[in-house]
């Protein structure tokens, strides 16, 4: 019930809160994914512990999203659960969505380019920046169906983050509840669409400045990601959780 009332405030926002809070998740989301390079870009590290706390420090972005307050694609697609309760139309869930999902895209792509400006990738030798292009060209050459099940598998675990973060009565029991799982998925190797939207533009842009030694990412090999890993995101949190737990409440109501 607490999901679904949720879900109504979010699909009824005003439209500038609702981008304002969507830029912000996309910045936060950006600064986790930082985070997860700065770990990559250490060669000295085993794959095992390269992966693993590289996956604890992208909490970060949702950990601003949850207790800071911002309105995330990937979250947001819990949205499914007040719809399928007919609390919520279509045409207001797909207003979030495309709204937030926008927003997402600007502010990831926004804090790309504060980071390139900023000179950060310089650090560690180049490190951090020859660790963008390697990720973000990786993700380029993802087969459409790896992209789309590994969007699938990410945002069950996200979604069930958010989810249980919204049980939590304190900074702390939410900061727990959202850490195994979205430590889970990055470790994992899932795909994220928002971290992509920091990451992707973030080579490009170092392309751009002449930053070679791993392929070209392009707009359409960006998109060739977004669309698969954003499809992925929608049924894995839409469907395989907020409509499975729907469901099962649902069943349980009605016997009692």
């Amino acid at each position: 019930l607490k999901v679904e009332n949720v879900g109504v405030a979010k699909a009824h926002m005003a439209t500038l809160p609702l981008i304002m809070l969507g830029l912000l998740a996309g910045a936060f989301i950006g600064l986790g994914a930082m985070l997860f390079v700065i770990v990559k870009s250490d060669t000295t590290l085993s794959f095992a512990v390269s992966q693993l706390l590289g996956g604890f420090v992208f909490c970060l972005g949702l950990l601003l999203v949850v207790i800071a307050g911002a309105e995330l694609f990937t979250g947001n697609n819990l949205l499914a659960m007040a719809w399928a309760d007919k609390k919520i139309t279509s045409a207001e869930v797909l207003r979030n969505w495309l709204w937030v999902c926008a927003a997402n895209f600007v502010g990831a792509a926004g804090l790309a380019v504060l980071v390139y400006f900023s000179g950060h990738t310089h650090m560690n030798g180049g490190g951090i920046g020859q660790a963008v292009l390697r990720i973000a060209a990786a993700k380029q050459n993802l087969l459409w169906h790896e992209a789309f099940f590994r969007g699938v598998l990410c945002n069950v675990l996200v979604c069930m983050a958010v989810w249980m973060a919204m049980a939590g009565r304190s900074v702390t029991d939410k900061a727990v509840a959202v850490m195994l799982p979205v430590m889970a998925f990055v470790a994992a190797g899932f795909e994220h669409s928002i971290a992509n939207m920091y990451l992707m533009p973030l080579a490009m842009l170092l392309q751009h400045g002449g930053l070679t030694g791993h392929a070209a990412v392009t707009w359409g090999g960006m998109l060739g990601n977004l669309v698969p890993v954003i499809l992925g995101n929608l049924m894995g949190g839409s469907v395989l959780v907020g409509m499975v737990y729907f469901v099962i409440y649902r069943a349980n109501a009605a016997q009692d």
